[in-house]
């Protein structure tokens, strides 16, 4: 049996964060979990990690790190855009779970990924599906762990096309823009999945929904119980039919590098101070900016295999 990859999660976990979790815990060795400002308000997200990971019958086993309750440029009082209206007033589709046992460590989470970084060099890959004000904070800290990180997947972003916060911004990247620029320009190695890949590819119809129920697992169940809220708003904002599921396909990418049928190396950035356009990524395709590629971008993926990732995730939490 090989050796599982080390990795760190970065998430504001809110209903498919938690299904990507579980799906990272399945197929990685998780050194850990940050917790980044994102989805609905942070210690909700906290929680949500810590009852997932439960979940998983990991409870106590991977420790969970809280880091920025906000975007690098938020100023005071203000705050970001949450999206219960997206997951739920949980986050969670409304399930409203009870407390896991385990507590989140009193380490900021940057302090935990620089030093993890630096006692395994070349050993931890990240997992972002959140905003990436962590990561970016981290290499501000300490740009010398930037040639000791092998390899960044991120769920974030466009690959021209319409975004699901704005029309032309995904989420992550709209949230904390100036932190996506300068984790895309840090000189990892990076692989992005965005959100038109989740369109393509990740969402759960009917008939998925008849076939994850069928499972009759606990984690099944658990799929079921984040899906209610997401659903309905697909259908009513996004017309799409059924639910999707943006970092589980990040984490089975990660995980079966097979799943990404195509993919091309372009040069990537964020658009900054747009007045319309803020946290639109910028991927040059024809290669007009002239400047040197920077991020692998995922174009196509194998829906199938994607499909039946996701039910072997579900079926082995019994």
């Amino acid at each position: 049996m090989t050796e599982k990859k080390r990795v760190i999660i970065d998430t504001d976990t809110a209903g498919d964060d938690t299904i990507a979790i579980l799906t990272a815990l399945h197929f990685f060795d998780v050194e850990g979990i940050m917790i980044t400002g994102g989805n609905v308000q942070f210690d909700q997200q906290v929680e949500n990690a810590l009852y997932t990971v439960q979940v998983a019958g990991k409870g106590g086993q991977v420790p969970i790190f809280k880091g920025y309750e906000g975007p690098i440029m938020q100023v005071g009082t203000s705050t970001h855009r949450t999206v219960e209206d997206v997951h739920g007033s949980d986050g969670m589709g409304g399930a409203n779970f009870p407390k896991s046992k385990q507590r989140p460590e009193s380490k900021h989470a940057i302090d935990f990924l620089i030093e993890k970084v630096h006692e395994n060099p070349g050993e931890i890959n990240l997992l972002a599906i959140a905003p990436l004000t962590n990561i970016a904070m981290a290499i501000k800290k300490d740009p010398t762990i930037v040639p000791k990180i092998p390899h960044l997947f991120i769920m974030g972003g466009t690959n021209n096309y319409l975004g699901n916060i704005t029309p032309a911004a995904e989420y992550n990247f709209y949230v904390d823009p100036e932190a996506a620029t300068i984790v895309l320009n840090s000189g990892i190695p990076i692989t992005m999945v965005g959100w038109e890949m989740c369109v393509q590819y990740s969402v759960m119809d009917d008939s998925d929904h008849q076939d994850i129920r069928a499972l009759d697992t606990a984690g099944s169940q658990f799929f079921m119980a984040v899906n209610k809220v997401v659903k309905e708003f697909n259908k009513n904002v996004h017309k799409l039919n059924g639910t999707t599921h943006p970092d589980a396909l990040l984490m089975a990418v990660a995980s079966r590098e097979e799943l990404m049928l195509e993919s091309g190396k372009y040069f990537v950035d964020v658009e900054t101070k747009g007045k319309w356009t803020r946290g639109y990524s910028v991927v040059d395709m024809n290669g007009r900016f002239e400047k040197e590629p920077n991020v692998r971008v995922c174009e196509k993926v194998d829906r199938d295999g994607f499909k039946q990732t996701l039910l072997e995730v579900l079926k082995a939490i019994e």
